[in-house]
């Protein structure tokens, strides 16, 4: 198993695992997502694998086949008068494959999370931040597990 940036080589595989996350997320929450799409295009797969602001990491295989993604984006709180300057490395999406369920806890996910948050480390931030929807307990569970803790609450009133 190894980690490194994606590549334009990646992008297939890439958009396979981004139906499937999408997929869950349509499950969870009909009313917003769209079933049978993906977040992004070829296109802007591309232009954002390009696009060192916004990196995206893969752990491949010995065959170095995609098993899975981070999608990260480097922000910056300036200072202000009630916040202190600091740097953020939010994941955007983070998936791992799982043809069935033999192949869960095998570390895949866990060594990927942890390569974000070197490299979180390595660019000076201060923290790595993400979002993830409520019923997504799988997803949930293992940010906890992995020592991530909820840090606000976005809430809804559905018209």
């Amino acid at each position: 198993m190894q980690i490194r940036r994606a590549q334009f080589k990646d992008i297939t595989a890439i958009m396979k695992l981004l139906s499937q996350v999408l997929e869950i997320h349509a499950s969870i929450r009909p009313d917003i997502f769209i079933p049978g799409t993906t977040k992004y295009t070829v296109e802007e797969l591309t232009t954002i694998i390009n696009d060192d602001q916004k990196a995206v990491f893969v752990v491949v295989d010995e065959d170095d086949q995609v098993l899975g993604y981070a999608f990260t984006q480097l922000q910056e709180q300036p200072f202000s008068t009630n916040m202190v300057q600091f740097k953020s490395l939010f994941i955007d999406d983070l998936w791992v494959l799982w043809a069935d369920s033999t192949q869960r806890s095998q570390g895949v996910g866990r060594a990927l999370l942890d390569y974000v948050k070197a490299e979180a480390k390595r660019l000076g931030c201060y923290e790595v931040t993400l979002n993830v929807w409520v019923g997504n307990d799988s997803a949930i569970n293992f940010y906890k597990k992995n020592g991530l803790k909820v840090k606000e609450t976005n809430m809804e009133f559905i018209l």
